[in-house]
């Protein structure tokens, strides 16, 4: 049984071997340059962003300061999280989709059932992006406001963890499915009836891209761990009620 683990291990030796390292130069230049422009705006803005949220917290909460501003930091750290996602997820996206394309081919010796052209592809690459932006801001503005009210607040970042793993899922998992001309609300039908394989895939991802560095070289392995997770979990999927 393919685990996530041995999904994105055995996808991170596909993708630098010779045959498929040239499609991963791209995305790898597309992430090192969307982090070195956040990474340099946070480092000099987040001192300022913690004591401004601080500054908010109400009187007679300042004997629990000792535990919300670990909270803040956290919920800051998972705000600067998302936007580094969606920003490199935005812009790549038509390379990701690419390189997923090629990985199928060689895994498992057969294309993806999709015959738009390149083009087409990436533009319509872009468009399913916002459509999965449509789907994660609303839920993750909710879970920026619950970060803020107080005693609620202390759920946050086990919420965050979870959403993290789910929107991870959905963005990776997203690129082989899409080649294969999985409509979006199917995907996400497929994933929520694989719970397991769907969240522990996602919470794998999530804390590669929390390595610094070394996320760059690992993220198009996570890409290849999701053509073998879904080769081996959700292409068999069974089809949603009322359809053909």
């Amino acid at each position: 049984m393919m685990t996530a683990v041995d999904a994105i291990a055995q996808g991170t030796r596909w993708v630098y071997r010779p045959g498929l390292r040239r499609y991963v130069f791209a995305p790898i230049a597309v992430n090192l340059a969307v982090y070195v422009i956040l990474l340099g705006m946070v480092i000099s803005r987040f001192g300022g962003w913690v004591e401004h949220w601080m500054n908010l917290v109400p009187g007679w909460l300042d004997w629990l300061s000792w535990l919300i501003w670990p909270l803040f930091v956290l919920c800051l750290l998972a705000v600067v999280f998302f936007t580094f996602t969606l920003v490199t997820q935005l812009i790549a996206a038509p390379l990701y989709g690419f390189l997923a394309e090629k990985v199928e081919i060689v895994a498992t010796g057969r294309a993806p059932l999709d015959d738009r052209s390149l083009t087409r592809a990436a533009v319509d690459a872009l468009g399913r992006e916002l459509v999965k932006l449509g789907y994660i801001l609303p839920r993750a503005a909710v879970l920026f406001v619950i970060s803020w009210i107080p005693g609620v607040n202390l759920l946050a970042p086990l919420l965050w963890g979870l959403f993290s793993a789910w929107m991870m899922a959905i963005s990776y998992l997203d690129y082989p499915m899409d080649n294969n001309q999985i409509s979006f609300a199917d995907m996400r039908r497929r994933l929520a009836r694989r719970p397991w394989h769907s969240l522990s895939y996602g919470g794998a991802v999530t804390l590669i891209t929390w390595i610094p560095l070394a996320n760059l070289f690992l993220i198009p392995g996570a890409v290849a761990g999701a053509v073998l997770m879904w080769d081996a979990h959700y292409r068999h999927a069974p089809k949603p009620a009322g359809s053909a």
